[in-house]
């Protein structure tokens, strides 16, 4: 593991106003605190889940915008963004545009999405036409265009006699702006382990969360490994000529101290079995325990020791200083052990 940052679902109470409620003004600001906090901790990235129709964060762009802009070392992204609901050429524009304020600071995390509260809910958002259930052609296509369009391939064609000095008629036209490289920071979040070939085959990251849509009865984490080892065996088959990263995604809280043990220790788990969006899948367990004991358990951890990202689940609605406090004491007694290198402080 070389390097790690949170993950955020951004859970609120839903009402519109502030009431007795955590808002979404709530949760959005202190998003952009917890950013800030951080990055002065040397933690390398901040990552926010994307839902529509439920109290969480749902458009991330403009949340990621106010992170970077409060931050210098940090990565700031998506884990992930649900391609279902995308325009993919203004996301795109958008994309690139973050990246370039940010100085190549973007994780974006994309894929097909999971359940959402509303049923086809893609539709009420104007893309129609999934001949199926789950919407995956959709989210399929849609990524295909965002990422040609990343790559700067031509997207329409230029009128006659609109812009003579620029663009001859019938030019292709990429959308604009264009972030070099940006390309090579898009990563595709995998449930099993033939989507995470197919990433492979795309060229882009792999994200890894904390459930597999695959249940043998083997442990999460050893089901992970065997999806992360199928990832690296197909981008060597593809001949991309660049180093991928993979991230893994893990719920963890380091027992410091009594108020930690109150608080979290009963939160520790183990794998679970279930049914998501009709299918059989394996949950990875909550990890909560004294730093040593979560070294020894984190070491034990295939996953986790194959990829190069750990990104950490974290409860937003316990506010702030909460996560910082669990951020801290992961980067100071858990993650130098495994190998982390911080960010770069100025």
């Amino acid at each position: 593991m070389k390097k790690f940052g949170s993950l955020s679902f951004g859970h609120y109470s839903g009402r519109a106003t502030d009431g007795n409620g955590y808002t979404a003004r709530n949760a959005l600001q202190e998003a952009v605190e917890l950013a800030k906090a951080a990055d002065e901790l040397g933690v390398n990235g901040a990552y926010l889940r994307v839902h529509h129709y439920l109290p969480q964060h749902a458009s991330p762009i403009p949340l990621l915008s106010a992170m970077a802009a409060v931050t210098k070392n940090l990565e700031v992204g998506t884990g992930v963004i649900d391609m279902r609901y995308e325009n993919p050429l203004y996301l795109a524009e958008e994309a690139a545009a973050l990246d370039l304020l940010s100085n190549g600071r973007v994780a974006l995390g994309v894929s097909r999405g999971s359940p959402e509260a509303a049923d086809r809910g893609w539709e009420s958002f104007g893309y129609t036409g999934s001949t199926d259930p789950r919407g995956s052609d959709i989210a399929h296509q849609h990524f295909d265009t965002f990422l040609r369009a990343v790559r700067g391939e031509p997207m329409a064609t230029a009128a006659e006699d609109q812009y003579p000095a620029m663009y001859r008629p019938g030019a292709g036209l990429p959308v604009m702006p264009q972030s070099p490289g940006l390309d090579h920071r898009i990563w595709w979040g995998a449930g099993r382990r033939e989507t995470a070939e197919w990433a492979a085959e795309q060229g882009v990251n792999l994200m890894s969360s904390t459930l597999l849509t695959e249940a043998t009865g083997e442990a999460f984490a050893d089901l992970q490994a065997q999806q992360l080892q199928h990832y690296h065996e197909a981008w060597k088959r593809a001949g991309h000529d660049w180093t991928p990263r993979v991230s893994v995604s893990r719920t963890i809280f380091p027992i410091i101290d009594g108020y930690d043990r109150k608080l979290y220790l009963g939160g520790q788990s183990k794998d679970g079995i279930g049914v998501i969006d009709g299918v059989n899948a394996t949950f990875g367990k909550t990890y909560a325990a004294e730093p040593d004991q979560l070294v020894e358990q984190l070491r034990n951890d295939a996953a986790v020791m194959d990829a190069d990202t750990l990104m950490l689940t974290i409860p937003s609605q316990l506010g702030v200083e909460a996560n910082k406090k669990i951020l801290k004491s992961f980067a100071l007694y858990v993650a130098p052990e495994l190998g982390w290198e911080p960010a770069n402080q100025d």
